[in-house]
């Protein structure tokens, strides 16, 4: 299997999206258990919900499931939120806190390094290309991370998550127009309610990647799955109208986005 899909374009956005993948190799899927056999902690249909907004976007799509290893955490292992409930490099749990591989069948370290190698790096390695390709263009590089997310998970969060929740790291990856562009479309965004770097920050890949000074600006958009979905339940069916109102909204936010980075050009 390919791990990883790439879509080269001309705008100086890039469309990241580390947990849409579905594809878990026969040895792993043995291992998962039920409940993980329904790997519910999938950004369903996230690729489908930014198809079309932008002109020519680049997008790099990884095709393997966050089980096999998270495309969005510290290769080293380090927790992203120090003190809270998370999931790391490969997952232990779901994110309810219910066990999701079979007894005895937890993934290993040398599980770990084995993903890293085939999974994790050359998903990484694609995307850093992308961004030297496009900043070799523009002089500067947009990652825009697309993830989506339960609106309600009691194991990580109190309460119903914001339908937008847009993370900078506290404003580090990017330059502050980027920013103030996405928070202020998702602010007026009638019937939405949005926040700022609030239970989620921006993960690994937009913490990572994320430095204004040398061009390169990320930002990470966590979609409540309400906001999309017919339902948070399995089948997680796409709901054609709930996306496309949802789409006029992102497609103002890229929009604004490839912009300012035309105008950044170094």
């Amino acid at each position: 299997m390919s791990v990883f899909e790439v879509k080269q374009g001309t705008s100086p956005v890039i469309l990241g999206f580390p947990h849409t993948g579905t594809e878990v190799p026969s040895d792993i899927w043995e291992r998962l258990n039920d409940n993980g056999r329904l790997l519910a902690d999938t950004d369903w249909h996230i690729h489908r919900l930014y198809d079309g907004l932008l002109g020519n976007p680049t997008t790099v799509r990884a095709t393997f499931h966050r089980y096999v290893i998270d495309a969005n955490r510290d290769p080293s292992g380090t927790s992203l939120y120090p003190g809270q409930n998370t999931t790391g490099l490969i997952p232990e749990t779901d994110f309810d806190g219910k066990a999701i591989w079979k007894d005895g069948a937890a993934p290993i370290e040398a599980d770990i390094a084995v993903r890293l190698r085939d999974f994790h790096a050359p998903y990484h390695a694609a995307l850093a290309a992308e961004i030297e390709r496009v900043k070799s263009i523009h002089g500067i590089a947009v990652l825009y991370d697309c993830h989506s997310i339960r609106s309600h998970i009691p194991f990580l969060f109190e309460g119903k998550l914001p339908d937008f929740n847009i993370g900078t790291d506290m404003g580090k990856t990017c330059d502050p127009a980027i920013e103030h562009a996405a928070i202020a479309v998702a602010s007026a965004a009638a019937g939405y309610d949005s926040i700022l770097n609030g239970r989620f920050k921006g993960g690994w890949t937009t913490r990572h990647y994320g430095k204004p000074a040398t061009g390169v600006h990320a930002i990470q958009m966590e979609l409540a799955q309400s906001t999309h979905l017919a339902s948070e339940a399995p089948p997680f069916a796409y709901d054609g109208e709930k996306a496309d109102n949802l789409r006029i909204h992102l497609k103002s936010i890229l929009t604004r986005i490839e912009e300012i980075a035309l105008g950044l050009k170094r």
